[in-house]
């Protein structure tokens, strides 16, 4: 029976995948560590479990949750975002072209350097935020499109509802990373993505203590069929204990992001009135090329921005380093602020601007941050 059905957001965040266990009464849902499960002599499984790396009871509780909140017919939640990102595009067929954003994770772009070429797969790097630009890569033939929006760090929106029609018409997947928007602010499979990913660390988790990443899709299909056959294989399923603290992040996931929203809208409009900044990549300023697509498409705009220092790398390393209450640290979506210098964590080939900044903004009081930034950038 499902439960859910025709529940507001908020209030299906509060009980997908939450339902009270059926054998104790429990209402917070139980973990089940067991790596192992009972089946028949000829293998007959009993509970349609067999082995913790193929599936487990609290995965099971989380994919549900997370297919429920993201509109989607099944999810699958991996060990990391990376995890999932790989499962996905290791899943396509050999000799496969692929399109990505280019400005997108670091880490999609070193898979896409280092490791799909072995498999014969192609990508090639587009500015997404241009619907035509896909347009003309595909005219050569895509298996899948692989978005961001916003993307990280440049924070570019993408027109998803463009990008799926030129995708589906040439044939190819859209597949979406939804990680700094979270199905609170932004739902791709409504506006015609097939997959979206995410790093289940980030804000599902809220808290910097989980590592997770899951894949939604909007259809059940061979293609769902073929990516969760590789992550049995593979071993790359999500620990039980993991996928619990991020079952309990679903629940206040909407509390919590609004009042990202909040804060990151006060700081955004202080940076860009400030003189020692360059610019400020934040979708919910009207000044942002892509602010008219973030209005039509997300419900607000996210806690994620970065800005660019006047006076280079060395300028915005001063600031970096000048910062009390944001944490110089890798991730985002905690309830602290964080703060980091992109380029210096990209590898050996950056390809963010020197003086970039990427702000996670957390649940401090704003005003706090704000006299933190006045007092770095002074």
């Amino acid at each position: 029976m499902n439960t859910t059905f025709g529940m507001k957001f908020d209030t299906l965040a509060v009980h997908a995948g939450a339902e009270v266990d059926p054998q104790t009464g429990a209402v917070a849902p139980p973990i089940h560590l067991s790596t192992t499960f009972r089946h028949g002599p000829a293998g007959e499984r009993v509970e349609d479990l067999e082995y913790q790396r193929e599936d487990h009871p609290t995965q099971r509780r989380l994919q549900e949750a997370l297919a429920a909140l993201e509109g989607g017919e099944r999810a699958l939640a991996f060990a990391s975002g990376m995890a999932a990102i790989s499962a996905m595009l290791e899943s396509l067929p050999a000799h496969s072209r692929v399109v990505i954003p280019d400005d997108c994770y670091s880490g999609l772009r070193n898979l896409a350097t280092d490791f799909l070429p072995e498999r014969g797969i192609e990508t090639v790097a587009v500015d997404l935020s241009e619907p035509e630009a896909l347009r003309a890569a595909c005219a050569r033939g895509v298996a899948l499109v692989w978005a961001e929006t916003p993307s990280n760090p440049r924070m570019k929106i993408c027109d998803i509802a463009a990008l799926a029609r030129i995708a589906h018409e040439h044939g190819a997947l859209l597949a979406c990373d939804n990680t700094f928007a979270t199905p609170v602010l932004q739902r791709p499979l409504a506006l015609g993505a097939d997959v979206v990913m995410h790093s289940t660390t980030k804000y599902f988790g809220g808290h910097s203590d989980v590592l997770g990443g899951a894949l939604v899709f909007a259809r059940a299909d061979e293609r769902f069929e073929r990516v969760l056959h590789r992550r049995h294989v593979t071993g790359a399923t999500l620990a039980p204990f993991s996928a619990w603290l991020i079952l309990r992040g679903c629940r206040s996931l909407p509390a919590r992001m609004r009042m990202h929203c909040a804060n990151a809208r006060k700081l955004a409009d202080f940076l860009a009135a400030h003189p020692a900044i360059e610019r400020v990549n934040y979708p919910g300023l009207e000044s942002h090329p892509g602010h008219a697509v973030a209005a039509r498409q997300m419900r607000d705009f996210g806690g994620m921005l970065s800005i660019e220092v006047r006076g280079g790398r060395e300028a915005a390393l001063r600031v970096a380093g000048n910062l009390k209450l944001f944490i110089n640290a890798t991730s985002l979506g905690g309830c602290e602020s964080l703060v980091e210098h992109r380029a210096s964590v990209e590898g050996a080939h950056p390809v963010s601007p020197q003086n970039l900044l990427r702000l996670s903004v957390g649940l401090e009081d704003v005003e706090d941050l704000i006299a933190d930034l006045r007092q770095a950038l002074t």
